[in-house]
């Protein structure tokens, strides 16, 4: 899925909008028994109610793809003959009415998923979206259809313990101590089946959800999936940062570092103004241009490109967004020097007098502690 299609349905989770009817969960307590089932209608509720809901459910569809947003790929044998799939078409089909089916995916999610000291809420609602069709002009003709694209969502949310405040009761114009009950937290995980691919159903894909992209519970893609948990956007940059430094050896110099990031940067700059909904992704042999254009020897580049195979695949779609963030650090034992990265390129390495040395420029507006400083006169 791509981000244009993401929004097309994040947009429905309104309850004038979408066809979610009922609303299926249960309340799962830190011993992991589940103790109250939801099982209630959209149209009934309060509107206040209805509209926590589906904003619960909504999240699942949040955040950046390879970050919060992960694509899970299902096998043609698993599609074919597998308990996993079955059980994810079995909700899909039935419209999230199958209690055997329900029940099976809250016994895979709650054995396995490592909240620690907190009760959670799974929930389920299933939408039937009759999708606009959209000519070569891009735009949505709303009275043709090109499908109805049947999936479900499954949302998964701490509940916070009540607190104890002091709340004005207008009956008696007074203060009294008194506590709300347990409290819907945001979502923190969640999955879409089937994929919405090219505007249409994919059955062969699922989008899962994780609110931490360094917690993506991979215990629950597991248990739900049986399939192999990726790469985090952490565990990206790490595995990342660990090939530069273990294959470039004396190559992984600052300067390397630095026209690295700025490469990064600047298609990650490229790709933002394009508007291009697809996640963007670069292949190995860009990164061993970038390497090569730094002054990396080949030698080093080829043992680069296997590191990278080895922790990514051989046919690696490295997403730069999970290797740089908004900032320039450069740590020393001592010292710890922190900038906007379009102001690397400042920063200089030199020798003087024999010891190694970090240069910033000093000019006019510089403060320390807050307190502007005289450097005029420094020679």
């Amino acid at each position: 899925m791509n981000q244009k299609e993401i929004n097309e349905l994040r947009r429905r989770f309104r309850a004038d909008k979408s066809n979610i009817s009922r609303i299926y969960g249960c309340f799962v307590n830190t011993k992991k028994e589940i103790v109250a089932y939801i099982d209630s209608s959209l149209g009934m509720m309060k509107q206040e109610e209805a509209e926590i809901y589906l904003s619960r459910l909504k999240k699942c569809l949040s955040g950046a793809m390879g970050r919060n947003l992960i694509d899970i790929e299902f096998s043609t044998q698993q599609v074919v003959d597998s308990s996993e799939h079955r059980l994810l078409k079995a909700l899909r089909d039935s419209h999230c009415q199958d209690d055997k089916a329900r029940s099976e995916l809250y016994g895979r999610i709650i054995s396995s998923l490592n909240i620690e000291q907190s009760n959670f809420v799974i929930l389920l609602a299933a939408d039937a979206y009759d999708v606009p069709y959209r000519g070569s002009d891009d735009e949505e003709q709303a009275d043709a259809s090109s499908e109805v694209f049947n999936y479900f969502v499954c949302a998964v949310c701490p509940v916070k313990e009540p607190t104890a405040d002091l709340r004005f009761f207008y009956d008696v114009n007074e203060f009294h101590v008194t506590s709300s009950g347990p409290i819907l937290d945001n979502t923190a995980l969640g999955f879409l089946f089937p994929a919405f691919d090219d505007r249409s159903a994919n059955i062969y894909n699922a989008l899962y959800f994780a609110h931490k992209p360094d917690e993506l519970h991979e215990e629950v893609i597991s248990a739900v999936f049986r399939t192999e948990p990726p790469l985090s956007a952490p565990q990206q940059r790490n595995a990342f940062h660990t090939a530069l430094t273990d294959s470039l050896e004396g190559d992984c110099s600052y300067e390397v570092l630095q026209t690295v990031g700025e490469k990064l940067r600047g298609r990650i700059a490229e790709h933002k103004e394009s508007k291009n909904p697809e996640a963007l992704t670069i292949s190995t042999r860009e990164v061993e241009d970038m390497l090569r254009n730094g002054g990396v020897s080949e030698e080093h580049i080829e043992a680069f490109t296997k590191s990278v195979q080895s922790e990514f695949g051989e046919d690696a779609a490295i997403m730069p967004g999970n290797l740089v963030d908004g900032r320039f650090e450069i740590v020393t034992p001592d010292v710890k020097i922190t900038m906007s990265p379009e102001y690397s390129y400042m920063v200089e390495t030199k020798v003087i007098n024999g010891r190694k040395y970090i240069l910033i420029p000093a000019d006019d507006g510089m403060e320390v502690n807050g307190v502007a400083v005289d450097i005029s006169s420094v020679q």
